[in-house]
């Protein structure tokens, strides 16, 4: 696949100062996650999930979100090829409206990071980001496979440009927070499985490629500390450059604060219990 020439460009102009994600070569795998490729209404070239908007939403400014998630299995989608999948929340960088003929250029956002190395070795982190710098690894919460995760994102005072991360590892009991300043739009709030972009050890920069995931499913999603209210139409597809479906969400579960994400397939079943 070949990467939009503007998201190459702000790796590429940030990929010196700051990096991501655990390395054993001299210069680190950057990774960078973006804000939402639009393809249509409901399809994106590097997001999977579900996308919420202020216009959508009758105008709701967007000041906490949060899920729950088990970190997802990753294995090689293709062998000899080193692979990358990013899920998490965010506020900004999504579709303002239902049709997402508009998108937001701020994102701020936090989750885990599930890749595989060109000789088919798993890593798993979880990470901070605020668009356009490149994620920052949280190296004081180490996660694996099968651990259940909570990240919520929330402004302090709505308004005040102040932001509280908090992220836990609820298999282990692990737990980070952190306080920064960010200005944002608040025009939307997401829950994503991504393609991010990747500048590796060989100064190449590509999106993705994906892995094999298990399935992911997220649920607790919380938007302005309530139920997000997950509707069918804030699903979004990931597909390639060529249009073949690389993720898909479910229809939300029946408290419509979760789904599950399927990758590799045009289908995925909706969770059996909430």
């Amino acid at each position: 696949m070949r990467p939009h020439a503007s998201l190459v460009a702000a790796v590429v102009a940030v990929a010196a100062g700051l990096t991501a994600g655990p390395s054993s070569s001299a210069v680190p795998t950057v990774v960078s996650h973006r804000p939402i490729a639009v393809v249509g209404a409901n399809q994106s070239n590097n997001w999977s999930g579900y996308n919420q908007g202020t216009l959508e939403r009758g105008g709701t400014q967007f000041h906490q979100v949060a899920g729950d998630w088990t970190v997802p299995t990753a294995t090689p989608h293709k062998r000899g090829e080193a692979e990358y999948s990013s899920t998490w929340v965010g506020i900004g960088g999504g579709c303002i409206d239902a049709g997402c003929l508009l998108t937001d250029s701020t994102l701020i956002q936090a989750g885990t990071e599930q890749d595989v190395d060109a000789k088919g070795h798993a890593s798993y982190s979880a990470w901070w980001e605020l668009i356009p710098a490149p994620g920052v690894t949280i190296t004081s919460l180490p996660v694996k496979a099968g651990d259940r995760v909570h990240f919520d994102i929330s402004e302090t005072v709505p308004g005040s440009e102040v932001w509280v991360f908090t992220a836990k590892n609820l298999a282990t009991g692990g737990s980070w927070t952190m306080t920064v300043p960010y200005s944002s739009t608040y025009a939307t709030a997401e829950w994503i499985e991504e393609t991010p972009v990747v500048l590796d050890d060989s100064g190449n920069v590509s999106v993705g490629p994906l892995p094999k995931l298990s399935t992911v499913h997220v649920d607790d999603a919380l938007t302005n500390s309530a139920r997000a209210g997950l509707k069918a139409s804030e699903e979004i597809q990931l597909v390639d450059f060529n249009g073949t479906v690389l993720a898909t969400p479910s229809a939300p579960d029946v408290d419509l604060d979760g789904f599950n994400d399927c990758t590799y397939s045009t289908a995925c079943a909706r969770p059996r219990t909430s």
